[in-house]
């Protein structure tokens, strides 16, 4: 599997199924791609802020490619004409060789909307299984103890885990909650994008190698491979 890192949360895993989560693109002075260079098949989006569901509409009705969301983000997208799937934690759904899980992520999940506020359910992360790779993207969230089941049930071999602060947990929290799922290895996502949520990853590489923990700081547009 090849992760490629869009910047803010965006990320594209390609194995046999492409899957793309949290397509922030548009406003993402990060991002080296635009919404229209973009290729998958299937759109996972782990809640409705803007800075997550995204270009998600855009990209799923010009690839013709499905979104997958909670049941209330998945009916928005769909009174917008594009393709949904709506599911709910537990949950797994499987899109060609992709298997795809919801989790549970502490936030909230409004979606704003030409002045009109909806439902966004809750929020959600995600576990991805493709050609015998596990990742676990945990969405916007704060450090929370069901962290360690997650690990324990799917053992993901890579978390993507937020550490810009304010809006999630840091980067002392991510550490902690790396320590409860024990990845082999942790991308860190959602820093940098704003000032408000500026952080430095490298504080994160001593205490993670003390658990055996690997940090892959990735660039926008950089790729890890497993």
């Amino acid at each position: 599997m090849k992760i490629v890192w869009f910047g803010h949360s965006a990320f594209l895993l390609e194995g046999s199924t492409k899957v793309l989560v949290d397509p922030f693109i548009t406003g993402n002075e990060l991002s080296p791609v635009k919404p229209d260079e973009i290729e998958c098949d299937i759109i996972a989006v782990t809640h409705g802020h803007g800075d997550h569901l995204g270009d998600a509409v855009f990209i799923s009705k010009r690839k013709n490619v499905p979104i997958l969301a909670i049941y209330e983000i998945a009916q928005y997208v769909a009174s917008k004409g594009a393709s949904s799937i709506g599911m709910n934690f537990g949950g797994t759904y499987t899109h060609k060789t992709a298997n795809i899980t919801m989790v549970p992520a502490l936030h909230s999940s409004g979606i704003t909307d030409s002045n009109f506020t909806h439902s966004g359910g809750v929020p959600a992360g995600f576990i991805i299984q493709i050609d015998g790779v596990t990742v676990y993207h945990a969405g916007d969230t704060g450090i929370f103890g069901d962290m360690k089941l997650i690990g324990e049930i799917y053992k993901p071999d890579v978390a993507l885990l937020p550490i810009g602060g304010l809006f999630t947990m840091d980067a002392k929290l991510a550490v902690k909650a790396a320590e409860l799922i024990k990845p082999k290895y942790v991308i860190p996502m959602h820093y940098n994008t704003w000032p408000p949520i500026i952080a430095n990853p490298e504080e994160m590489r001593e205490p993670l190698n003390n658990m055996g923990i690997m940090l892959v700081v990735l660039k926008p547009g950089e790729s890890f491979n497993l």
